[in-house]
């Protein structure tokens, strides 16, 4: 990929090889911003962990101060709870007819079931799986509190888990954030890390982090 002038400009600013601290990484990367939209704010958290390893997967809920900017789509699949997944705002809602449309479009970012749809579910788990969206207990998206959960799901409350490099991705805000709500938001974020340390794994947890803009260069924090 191509980078124009402005862009290389600023990312020749960034050191690759230093880290920074977080009040200095936000700013950094709010100058090096080059992009004509409102970009994200991502985290990107290197673990120890052994992806491969069952029980050392590194998975939780974060529910960010300030939100990360973004408006989730949810869809709720109930036989109980239409009527309060709808008033809590859920976007789709329905029972087990649904399943039958997931082979066709998705058209939500994460899907919240009551239990006893799961079984239902299990005939869409090929098409929900690889895409992160089949719902779990540990994500709490298996859950009678339906109301509770698409509220903190609209609010901003995201799932989190390492991928096959060991690393966790998560959206934290906006650069138009204020520096105080990004910087509070990425604390945030890495201190829930922190507490879903998996039982098995001995040893630091966190080998890096890098933060950086939808479009922007990786800037290694101290942490």
């Amino acid at each position: 990929m191509k980078h124009g002038k402005k862009y290389r400009a600023m990312s020749e600013k960034i050191d690759k090889n230093k880290e920074y601290t977080l009040e200095e990484a936000v700013k950094l990367m709010k100058e090096s911003t080059t992009a004509k939209f409102d970009e994200s704010v991502e985290i990107h958290i290197k673990t120890n962990v052994d992806p491969k390893k069952g029980d050392q997967q590194v998975r939780g809920t974060a529910a960010l101060p300030y939100g990360s900017g973004k408006t989730k789509r949810v869809a709720v699949i109930t036989s109980t709870s239409a009527a309060e997944a709808k008033a809590a705002g859920a976007d789709i809602v329905g029972g087990e007819e649904l399943v039958e449309t997931f082979a066709k479009k998705i058209e939500f970012d994460v899907l919240v079931a009551t239990p006893e749809m799961m079984p239902k579910l299990a005939k869409a788990a090929k098409i929900l799986g690889p895409k992160g969206l089949m719902p779990n207990p540990k994500t709490e998206t298996v859950t009678t509190k339906i109301k509770e959960t698409v509220e903190a799901l609209k609010k901003g409350r995201a799932a989190f888990k390492n991928d096959a490099s060991a690393v966790i991705h998560q959206a934290v805000g906006k650069v138009s954030f204020d520096d105080a709500k990004l910087i509070e938001n990425i604390k945030f974020f890495i201190d829930t890390v922190g507490k879903v340390k998996p039982a098995a794994f001995k040893g630091k947890l966190i080998a890096s982090i890098t933060i950086c803009s939808t479009m922007g260069k990786g800037i290694r924090i101290s942490f």
